[in-house]
């Protein structure tokens, strides 16, 4: 015979743990957001039709969460960076525009652009070399690395040289 008794004290004690282990995970990136409050708000995309910038690039693909730069694995929560999504990028002259369905959108201005190189993993996300389309921008006095994937792979190298040429050609007019 069953001891029906054990079996559902059982499931109930394995329901708990689960709900415990669930409720200190939230916990724990809800005070790493705390911590990281300092970070000012995102900027958002100008919407005035006057400063409508030409599209340089564009692409759909996803957002697998930002780090601080250098820091693969140190995830930055705050302000919505930390939730994977589905991305649409646009790359213009006055910068990066990152509209996030289901996400707060955001978007980098071409004078906080550092750097765009190909890398293989952001916390949480680990792929082949060159799989990742990574761009360190800065916010607020901190440098911040982006990971995107494109639906198509192929793409990053492109994003990767407009990117990097814009930034060059940046610094290349202010030091005159």
């Amino acid at each position: 015979m069953t001891d029906w008794a054990a079996r559902i004290g059982w499931v109930v004690g394995l329901g708990l743990f689960v709900a415990l282990v669930y409720w200190l995970m939230r916990e724990g990136w809800k005070w790493r957001g705390t911590l990281q409050g300092d970070l000012p708000e995102l900027p958002t995309a100008p919407d005035s039709p006057g400063s409508a910038q030409p599209t340089v690039l564009s692409m759909s693909g996803r957002y697998h969460g930002s780090t601080t730069a250098g820091q693969w694995l140190d995830r930055i929560v705050a302000h919505g960076l930390g939730t994977r999504s589905r991305v649409e990028l646009t790359l213009t002259d006055a910068g990066l525009d990152v509209v996030r369905p289901g996400a707060d959108d955001f978007f980098i201005p071409a004078g906080a652009l550092r750097e765009a190189v190909l890398g293989k993993g952001i916390a949480g996300k680990v792929l082949t070399e060159g799989g990742l389309l990574l761009v360190t921008w800065e916010h607020g006095g901190t440098l911040i690395d982006s990971g995107f994937r494109s639906d198509h792979a192929a793409e990053h190298t492109e994003w990767v040289e407009a990117i990097n040429s814009m930034i060059d050609k940046r610094e290349t007019e202010g030091a005159r």
